[in-house]
């Protein structure tokens, strides 16, 4: 990667960092009006008659469940799986002075053995003097892979089967207003790694002689530096967002080799119309950058499209289509409200992505692009239904989510 651009993207925190905040979010400490919106609760509680008490002020610690059951495909030809999403939304201080706090568990299970055990939270303690931040994982994944880079073509795909642990933890203390630091541990346990056809072996395919055995284990710490003024991660509003991950994995806590990674996230949502506040109008930005700095770093936990830390990027892309030892992404998606009430809305997204492996970083471009519904599931925490339809050269899926892409 060239220095000059590997330069840009760790001072890209810096440049935003040095902008005052007020006049990026000047609303962050002002409580989102939702009398006038509808989402399905209301629908549900109209069209069922149910019998509610009289609308109260929204209490500091009320909490918000949005919960979707869907039948969807899964990547690695594995069929269709029973995927249900649940989001707990809570405020853990006051509204005014603390981000929105959540956890989603995303169980998924289908009838040919696979299954998947995810949770994510995000916590913000009173005030926003803390947050932490967890990824915990217990799945079977048997997945497609093309070796490294792009120079393979859709089909000349393989399977490989793994059962996958993944244990993150971080906390970050406040520094200052919308700056946080601190540290965090990662672990990485792929075990069982082979490939679906006993001919192939994927040492010899993917031509990578690290992680490619029958077992991989990475353990880390993390240095993290997180600048953010949104105050609602599910659904952002106008704000910026930028995060840099320095990870350090020594054979000392027991990784099988030593190596090192750093990942920059960068993300921006301006607001089209900021005099309606009610009214979603917004254009956001993303991009990030994912290197490791190591010759020695496990196949699986090397960059790869759709393995960010929200599993988010490359939508119209299947996961883990192109991997290398840096990944280079951006995406642009615009958010529109269809009714008054905030009920319905769409969205148009286009995103790009770039590898190195079989060949140089920024040699080979991959878009992707599409199109979505979103349904207000509820109105207190701010959570859609998405359902996206995204496309590429030789690829296409459907994809359900709450709460945004990013």
């Amino acid at each position: 990667m060239p220095k000059s651009l590997f330069l840009i993207a760790c001072l890209f925190p810096v440049l935003l960092l040095a902008q005052d905040a007020s006049s990026i979010l000047p609303q962050n400490n002002t409580v989102k009006d939702t009398a006038t919106q509808t989402d399905l609760i209301d629908i549900a509680t109209k069209l069922f008659h149910i019998k509610t008490k009289k609308i109260r002020e929204q209490r500091d610690k009320k909490i918000y469940f949005s919960l979707l059951p869907i039948s969807s495909s899964v990547p690695g030809g594995s069929g269709r799986a029973l995927i249900t999403s649940t989001t707990a939304a809570a405020y853990l201080g006051p509204r005014k002075t603390t981000n929105i706090s959540s956890a989603t568990f995303t169980p998924y299970w289908n009838f040919n053995g696979r299954f998947g055990l995810p949770l994510r939270t995000s916590v913000w303690l009173p005030n926003n003097t803390w947050t932490i931040q967890g990824d915990t994982r217990f799945l079977y994944y048997p997945q497609y892979t093309w070796g490294l880079g792009s120079s393979r073509a859709y089909d000349e795909h393989i399977l490989v089967n793994y059962k996958y642990v993944r244990f993150y933890q971080s906390a970050l203390k406040k520094i200052t207003p919308y700056f946080f630091a601190g540290l965090g541990y990662h672990l990485d346990y792929h075990l069982n790694i082979k490939s679906d056809d006993s001919t192939v072996n994927l040492k010899q395919y993917t031509g990578y002689a690290y992680g490619t055995g029958s077992n991989s284990f990475s353990s880390g710490v993390s240095f993290n530096f997180l600048y953010d003024t949104r105050n609602n991660s599910i659904n952002p509003l106008p704000g910026s967002y930028a995060n840099v991950v320095y990870r350090v994995n020594p054979t000392l806590l027991g990784s099988n080799d030593s190596w090192h990674s750093l990942y920059v996230d960068i993300r921006k949502y301006f607001s089209l119309n900021p005099a309606q506040h009610n009214q979603q109008n917004v254009l956001a930005l993303w991009s990030y950058m994912w290197t490791v700095f190591d010759s020695k770093t496990p196949y699986l936990d090397l960059p790869a499209i759709g393995w960010d830390p929200y599993d988010r990027s490359g939508r119209g892309i299947d996961q883990s289509r192109y991997r290398g030892k840096s990944l280079f992404y951006l995406e642009g998606e615009y958010r529109r409200d269809i009714t008054d009430n905030g009920l319905l809305g769409f969205v148009v997204f286009a995103n790009i992505n770039t590898v190195s492996g079989s060949g140089t970083l920024f040699n080979n471009w991959h878009p992707a692009a599409g199109t979505g519904l979103r349904i207000k599931f509820n109105k207190g925490s701010n959570t859609n239904i998405g359902i996206d339809y995204a496309f590429s050269k030789g690829y296409s899926s459907i994809i359900f989510n709450l709460g945004e892409a990013f």
